[in-house]
């Protein structure tokens, strides 16, 4: 059975309601990118980068889910979670992935780690994402 906060976000994404997904997130919510060692940080900066992924995206779909408890990546401790498969198209290139949700006490998601294959859409995504961050404002440009 997929967490109802999972099943909420992933119809949230599916409609491309940017405006939704704040209720979802903590305030100090992590976002692990399969491009960036380092975490984006924080509600405004996380709904930003959904801002561009959700630009980014082409036929986004999820086809799959798992629910569980898993380490997090920021202490280790133990969490609800849940992963949701997707296939995407950016700038041609096909990508499948996962999302990993990790979730607070109340339900809220306070970790969301993302990872991509084949390494050649690793690449595509980003590029495109990092151009959409620096239009954006949220990163500065090279």
């Amino acid at each position: 059975m997929t967490h109802p906060t999972a099943a909420r976000f992933r119809a949230v994404v599916e409609a491309g309601d940017l405006d939704a997904l704040e209720e979802l997130f903590t305030p100090d919510i992590r976002f692990y990118s399969p491009v960036k060692f380092t975490p984006f940080e924080g509600r405004p900066m996380v709904l930003g980068l959904f801002g561009v992924l959700l630009r980014t995206f082409e036929d986004f779909r999820y086809v799959g889910s798992f629910a569980g408890e898993s380490r997090t990546s920021s202490d280790g401790s133990e969490a609800e979670s849940a992963v949701l498969l997707f296939r995407t198209t950016v700038n041609g290139k096909e990508i499948h992935g996962i999302d990993l949700l990790h979730f607070d006490e109340e339900g809220l998601i306070k970790e969301f780690t993302v990872m991509v294959r084949p390494q050649s859409a690793v690449q595509v995504l980003g590029q495109a994402v990092y151009a959409g961050l620096v239009a954006d404002g949220l990163v500065p440009a090279p």
